[in-house]
This record gives structure tokens, C-alpha cells and sequence, in this order.
């Protein structure tokens, strides 16, 4: 089932991602967004690598970031390549 949260242009749906909340109508989680913010992406060139996004949703993301910062913060966690994992492919290079 879908439901549109309290932002809108942010929705949750039990079949895509198990409900992690996504932009709408895009299969883009909000952690990706931040994701790209913390490692300095700024909103435009976010837009250019996903080009499928426009601006307009980059920000709903964020204003959803700043309103629900522990949901998002945990689902990044959740989704975390472990350190040793990242290590041992670097080794095997």
C-alpha cells in the first residue's frame, strides 16, 4: 500500500524498499540524497547525476531530511558497507 507522508512529494511504499520513504513517482530513496549532500554534492549537481530528479525534488528531500533526520540517519546506517568489506575488495584490486 502507498501513502504520501507529510511532505509531499515523499511517499512510502511497502513494495519499494520495504517502505523506506522515496521521492514520488521515482524509485530514489531520500537517503541517497543526503548521501550525495554529505559528500558535498551540492543540489544542482545532483540533479546532473541523477538526471531523472529535478530540483525541485533534491529540495523536498532535504526539507524531508531536516523533519525526519533519525529515520533517514537510520536507514543509512542500515544500508552501510561494512569497513572490512570495502578493506578486502580494495585489496583484491
Amino acid at each position: 500500500m502507498s501513502n504520501i507522508v507529510p511532505i509531499s512529494g515523499v511517499t512510502k511504499d511497502e513494495n519499494i524498499l520495504n517502505g523506506e520513504p522515496i521521492l514520488a513517482n521515482t524509485r530514489t530513496p531520500v537517503r541517497a540524497i543526503i548521501e550525495m549532500r554529505r559528500l558535498f554534492y551540492t543540489s544542482d549537481e545532483i540533479v546532473f547525476r541523477l538526471p531523472h530528479l529535478n530540483l525541485e525534488q533534491v529540495n523536498t528531500a532535504i526539507e524531508y531530511y531536516g523533519e525526519h533526520r533519525a529515520e533517514i540517519d537510520a536507514y543509512i546506517e542500515s544500508n552501510r558497507v561494512p569497513h572490512y568489506l570495502i578493506e578486502s575488495l580494495a585489496k583484491n584490486r
